[in-house]
Order: structure tokens, then C-alpha cells, then sequence
């Protein structure tokens, strides 16, 4: 069901009925690419059959699906026909093309040779766990999941989102999991990471199927080298690889999570995997944020400022400036997070 999770914070005033995000949805439901088209997206059913809800809520858990398609067109071909486009009219002309016209020369290239290229589709899973106040995006990378909050942010009037921070860095927690070889309880370290230099060589030293309680991975550590992945596995139910940016990703299901699970046709697994699905990771995600300890309440962080003298505040006070040093404070909470059961 899920693959790679980017945890959002719902900000708190935005409130929304499985009907009303159905209705807008509705908007922008997914239509195939046009013959002159190189992309295109729209919400899909979820559960992968014609005509059924854009969302489905399965045990209070609201699952989309946004479904991509676009032109595979290769820079290679396009490069040759502008060539010979461009040998033409140098022929009829006598001159080689300028910049202005190689241009104009390589978008008509391209709508001449898109009705001819190969389609290629791929989904992106939106999970809304309404009582949490919680929006997962399953896509591989931050950039994808930005272009689906930017989506769902102009579709869903009033909807505010900010991807989830934890009062400590997850590289900080990271190298000292691996260090002192305690990981946050509940959880074990697997025989998978990533270490980063910081300086302008950028090293990275990988392990693969290797056991990371081991003197040279703190070696690398003490040398200056952090965490940008590790594998992690949680309660012995969910394995996953967690990242310095707070991506979830490769999530697995143990086999114990399936244990009991009788066969079902594919409606019902759907449903299966969902309730499955969304009933491990909304113990897993609040145990993973907790080890990070806590998560940052930028409402809060901000209200504390706001109540500062201006003095400390950074705003003006109208009093003349003191000759001798001035003092800054910084406030810093963690925010209790909303009940997951």
C-alpha cells in the first residue's frame, strides 16, 4: 500500500468532510495525455476500479490516489530532428540557424515527434488521517511530494500544510543510535546506512547486508561523516529506511503483520491492505517522532516570540539603544501530539 511516507502537519483550523474533498477533487480528475501533451495528472480512484469514490475512507483514514502520465520523448531523438531541420534551413538559407531559431526549431521538433512517443504512468498515494491531524504523501522524493501539496493546498479551500520537524535532527539521532548502538526503544538497527561528509568532498560511504555495530562505522562518525540513511525495523512488524530529511521510505510489512490474514478478493484486499496498512504506521510514525524527541510546535514557537519584551523580540522599542551588549533569548517547545488510537 505504502512505500516511502513525507509526514505533513494539517494545520489546526482546517476542518473537511470525505464528501466535500470528494466534490473538489472532481476538479481535476485524471485524463489521459493529448496527442501534443508531454503531461498530465488527475485524481483516480484509489481502489483501482472505473467510477468508484476519489476517496475512500477505510476506518477513518482517507486514502487518494493522484495518477501521472507523461510523454517518454528521448533528448537524443529530438536532438536529431532539430538537426535536420536545422541542415534544411541552413541549405535554403545559406546561414546557420541562431540561438532565437534553434530554438523555435526545437519546439516544433518536439510537437511534431509527441504524438509519436510511448506514454508512461505512475501514482502517487495521499493518506489524510483526519484525527491526528496528519497527511502522508508516498512519493520518492521531496520535490515529487511538494508538487502534490501544492495540488492539494489550491484544491482544498483552507487546507495548510508543513512538513513534520523534530526537536532533534534525525542525522544527530542517527549517528548517536549508531555510536552508542541504543536505538529509540522499540526499534532496531539494520544492516543498511549512508554516511556523508560534510566538506567540500562530499565522501559517502555505503553499507549493504553489513552489520553497522562495528568499530569503523563510529570511526567514520568521530571523523566528522553523517547519517543520510539507515535501516531501521520497528517492533519486528515494519522495516524502513529512515533519512536525514525525515523520509520514510522503503516500508515492508513483516511477514507476523500478515499473520491470520485469510485470502479475499481484490476488493476486500484492498480494504485489508489499507486497514493493515494505516493501523501499523499510526503506532510506528508518533514511537519514531518521540525518539527524535518530539515534535517542533512552530505555533507555539511562534506565540513565545510574539510574547517576548521587542527588546529580545528583535523589534524596536522606541527606547534609545543601551551602549553595552545586548542579550537574546530563544524560546524552544515540543509539541504534544495528537492521540494516534
Amino acid at each position: 500500500m505504502f512505500k516511502n511516507l513525507m509526514v505533513y502537519r494539517i494545520g489546526p483550523n482546517w476542518q473537511a468532510t470525505v464528501e466535500q474533498i470528494e466534490e473538489a477533487l472532481e476538479k481535476q480528475i485524471f485524463v489521459e495525455c493529448g496527442a501534443t501533451q508531454a503531461q498530465t495528472m488527475g485524481w483516480t480512484p484509489p481502489r483501482g476500479i472505473p467510477h468508484a469514490p476519489l476517496v475512500e475512507d477505510v476506518g477513518g483514514h482517507w486514502l487518494l490516489k493522484l495518477m501521472l502520465e507523461q510523454r517518454v520523448l528521448p533528448s537524443s531523438v529530438v536532438k536529431r530532428r532539430v538537426d535536420e531541420m536545422a541542415a534544411r534551413v541552413e541549405q535554403e538559407t545559406g546561414r546557420k540557424p541562431g540561438k532565437k531559431v534553434s530554438k523555435e526549431l526545437k519546439e516544433q521538433a518536439t510537437l511534431e515527434l509527441l504524438p509519436m512517443a510511448f506514454t508512461k504512468q505512475s501514482s502517487i498515494r495521499v493518506w489524510i488521517a483526519p484525527a491526528q491531524q496528519l497527511l502522508m504523501i508516498d512519493a520518492g522524493s521531496a520535490s515529487r511530494a511538494e508538487e502534490v501539496v501544492t495540488l492539494l493546498i489550491k484544491e482544498l479551500a483552507g487546507l495548510n500544510l508543513h512538513l513534520i520537524q523534530t526537536a532533534e535532527s534525525p542525522a544527530v539521532c542517527m549517528a548517536a543510535w549508531l555510536m552508542d548502538g541504543v536505538p529509540p526503544e522499540g526499534f532496531t538497527i539494520d544492516r543498511e546506512c549512508e554516511l556523508k561528509s560534510a566538506d567540500e568532498m562530499k565522501s559517502v560511504v555505503r553499507y549493504a547486508r553489513h552489520s553497522l555495530d562495528i568499530d569503523e562505522v563510529r570511526q567514520h562518525l568521530a571523523g566528522g561523516k553523517a547519517p543520510t540513511r539507515l535501516a531501521m525495523s520497528w517492533r519486528d512488524r515494519v522495516s524502513f529506511m529512515l533519512t536525514d530529511t525525515m523520509q520514510i521510505k522503503k516500508i515492508s510489512f513483516l511477514d507476523v503483520v500478515f499473520e491470520g490474514r485469510e485470502s479475499a478478493d481484490k476488493d476486500e484486499a484492498f480494504d485489508a491492505d489499507a486497514a493493515i496498512a494505516t493501523g501499523e504506521l499510526c503506532k510506528l510514525i508518533p514511537e519514531l517522532i518521540d525518539g527524535l524527541g518530539g515534535e517542533h510546535d512552530f505555533l507555539a514557537a511562534g506565540a513565545a516570540l510574539a510574547a517576548l519584551p521587542p527588546t529580545l523580540s528583535g523589534e524596536p522599542s522606541g527606547e534609545p539603544a543601551s551602549e553595552s551588549p545586548t542579550s537574546t533569548a530563544s524560546a524552544t517547545t515540543t509539541l504534544e501530539t495528537a492521540p494516534w488510537d
